[in-house]
């Protein structure tokens, strides 16, 4: 057996020694030093190698073995050190570096009692308490590493434990090995042969957990959260596991027997296998939590901690990808550590509906979860509700009627929030119960006062903001519907016209082909306008290119022929950049605001020359003109007109239209004497060349009558 555990022991070191070796120059070659952190990682694990190399080579028990286990330990210590200084978010707190001050010291002890041993003569009894006093210094370490291992993981925030997880468990392997190893050896006052050789078995085991520690948090950082001092608790625990291992040890001498060392590695195993179990329990840790803060704790919340998560779930969805109501759920439920939840908020017509659930798909909520009864009570009291309470009948603030039937048959509803906003119920949260139930007390009561009142103010918000959409699409709806009106308008004008004409010249043959021709194109623009006035309609214009303009220009005028006497001077072969369906459109709103403002039969004029580098249109007419006040701050706004029943959208949408083309439309009117329009449009020349587009609109050509249609 002993033969069997010595191999076993020369293999175990050495595979430590060429593990940790390897270990060290994969970091190194993978990540460098880019940082202390990593740095005093690669000093660890070489530092590891060598102990396992030195025990291989001379023996567990030789000096320089023994120093190189508290050179090792060393190593780690800084690593431990140098990973909580890196940390983002606070300053690590100043309780903790006595922690490692202490630890460094019991090392410096440890090395000079070893020392000791091996260069001073001393008889047999100051020897033997000696090499127990190095046992005892081993242990002591062992024990406050375990607690700098606890308290780094503790001040490590929640959501940055998972890149720290894993070499804090594997520190926390080797030296409760190492505590359990010197704490039997204290108390039975012999080393034990077995643990000593599994050492390095357990230790070589520990090697892949910081390969993928490595691979899974490559820069070693974390994040820190709330300043959590060196706590007493730890202290209480790791006292607890000592005198327990004291007592079952002195059970074990008094038993005796050849099983004893059997006994005492099954105890390690035992106490490591329920660790393992334990630990890790959600339900474990919530009842930790809510005994520590029962106990240690004047108040039950980091209020500064819970406010800073409360926003962050709330403001931001992370990986996670939830809605915002789900996160308004999360928010509230993890402060009381609840595992899901539900969210009703106010519908139309005085019922509640379910907007959101968190976590708790198997919930029965019907199709309408509340009445106006229950919007009611809870606006006028605010009161939260606890449904073991409420089932009970002890909450004498509760109305039972307020409350439906389906809370009191769902028993994993616990509590029942309402949100309040300016006496406004707008929502309800229902959270299930959590992990471990307590008593809910004052301040469970005044967290959710204040933090529903919060998640209140930011579902009216929420809510505001979607009417405010709604109110911006019908605002977009109405928009469109006014041109479209105006539109209307002008094809209704024209229409009235052409039935009256059609009474005098109803006999002519070219007149009713001309009016079946503007009936065809009346009807064609009004399926126009029905598009345009879906909410669907995504029409675009065509890109400007270069064309002939007077096509376009025929094609606005024509129609208007029969309704008004119009008269045409082009100037031959005008090309110009134009998009054809928008000059068209401009143009026929500038001719029926023209005819118009005509009460007489002077005709309109259309003018088309070129400038320069530009095209020049003019419609004229001999109307009722426009005032210097008007066109200075009335003309080209909507809903602005100086005619009566006018609308004020075609001299607006005929500029946006001009305007869109790169051109320009201008004005010059006389009160009583009529108006002219002046569209100037880029020519190809202009395109190519990019030249100056000023307009010197005094070369303009007018018609020979100028003074009567100024």
């Amino acid at each position: 057996m002993i033969e069997f555990l010595t191999t076993l022991g020369f293999w175990g070191h050495a595979t430590v020694a060429f593990l940790y070796a390897a270990l060290a120059i994969w970091t190194y070659h993978r990540y460098g030093l880019s940082n202390k952190q990593q740095l005093f990682l690669l000093i660890a694990l070489s530092l590891t190698a060598i102990w396992g190399f030195s025990v291989v080579s001379l023996g567990s028990d030789s000096i320089i073995a023994l120093l190189s286990e508290s050179i090792r330990n060393f190593g780690w210590l800084g690593f431990l050190y140098f990973l909580l200084r890196s940390g983002e978010g606070r300053q690590q707190p100043k309780s903790l570096n006595y922690i490692y001050l202490s630890l460094v010291s019991v090392i410096l002890f440890q090395i000079t009692i070893d020392l000791l041993i091996y260069f001073v003569a001393l008889n047999s009894d100051a020897a033997e308490l000696i090499v127990y006093s190095s046992y005892m210094f081993r242990m002591l370490f062992a024990a406050g590493a375990l607690v700098a291992v606890h308290n780094l993981y503790t001040v490590s925030a929640p959501n940055a434990r998972w890149g720290i997880s894993l070499p804090m468990a594997a520190l926390a392997a080797l030296w409760t090995y190492d505590l359990n190893l010197y704490t039997i050896t204290y108390l039975t006052q012999s080393l034990s042969f077995e643990l000593v050789a599994m050492r390095g078995i357990a230790t070589a085991l520990l090697a892949p957990i910081f390969v993928m520690a490595a691979l899974r948090n490559a820069e070693l950082r974390l994040r820190l959260s709330r300043s959590v001092a060196f706590q007493s608790v730890s202290l209480f625990a790791i006292g607890g596991y000592l005198l327990a291992m004291v007592i079952l040890n002195i059970a074990i001498e008094l038993i005796g027997g050849d099983y004893a060392r059997l006994a005492q590695s099954s105890i390690i195993f035992v106490m490591s296998i329920a660790a393992l179990l334990i630990l890790p329990s959600g339900k474990f840790r919530a009842w930790f939590k809510v005994k520590i803060a029962k106990n240690f704790f004047q108040h039950r919340y980091d209020y500064r901690t819970e406010w800073m998560r409360f926003a962050d779930t709330v403001g931001f969805s992370g990986n996670e990808d939830t809605s915002f109501h789900e996160r308004v759920i999360k928010a509230m439920a993890d402060i009381l550590e609840c595992p899901s939840g539900l969210l009703l908020v106010p519908s139309n017509g005085g019922q509640l509906m379910l907007q959101s659930r968190w976590n708790w798909s198997s919930a029965d909520v019907p199709a309408n979860p509340g009445t106006q009864n229950m919007i009611d009570f809870f606006e006028s009291t605010g009161h939260i509700v606890v449904m073991d309470d409420a089932r009970s009948g002890s909450d004498n603030r509760c109305d039972p009627r307020a409350l439906p039937q389906w809370l009191y048959d769902e028993n994993n509803a616990w509590l029942v929030v309402p949100l309040v906003h300016f006496g406004k119920l707008t929502g309800i949260v229902i959270l299930a119960r959590p992990r471990i139930s307590w008593q809910v007390d004052w301040e469970d009561m005044d967290m959710l006062r204040v933090v529903s009142r919060q998640l209140g103010s930011y579902l009216a918000e929420a809510a505001s903001q979607k009417r405010l959409i709604e109110g911006q699409q019908f605002d977009q709806f109405n928009r469109r519907f006014a041109f479209v009106m105006h539109d209307i308008k002008n094809l209704v004008s024209q229409l009235s016209i052409l039935s009256r004409n059609a009474e005098k010249h109803a006999d002519n043959p070219e007149f009713r082909s001309d009016m079946v021709d503007t009936l065809q194109s009346s009807v064609g623009k009004m399926n126009e306008l029905l598009a345009r006035l879906s909410q669907h309609n995504k029409v675009r214009h065509d890109t400007p290119m270069s064309g002939e303009i007077e096509p376009s220009i025929m094609r606005a005028l024509q129609p208007k022929r029969l309704l008004h006497p119009i008269e045409t001077d082009f100037e031959p072969a005008l090309w110009a950049v134009f998009d054809a369906m928008r000059l068209e459109t401009a143009i026929t709103h500038l001719i029926q605001n023209a005819i118009e403002a005509t009460t007489n039969e002077a005709p309109i004029t259309i003018v088309a020359r070129r400038q320069g580098e530009n095209i020049i249109i003019q419609v004229i007419d001999r109307g009722s003109g426009m005032s210097e006040k008007f066109m200075n701050n009335e003309l080209f706004k909507p809903f602005e007109s100086s005619k009566n029943g006018g609308f004020g959208i075609g001299a607006y949408e005929a500029k946006s239209l001009i305007e869109s083309m790169e051109g320009n439309l201008r004005v010059e009117s006389t009160e009583g004497k009529g108006t002219r329009f002046i569209i100037s449009l880029p020519s190809e020349i202009k395109l190519q060349d990019s030249g100056d587009d000023k307009l010197d609109i005094q070369e303009v050509y007018f018609p020979s009558n100028e003074g009567e249609a100024a």
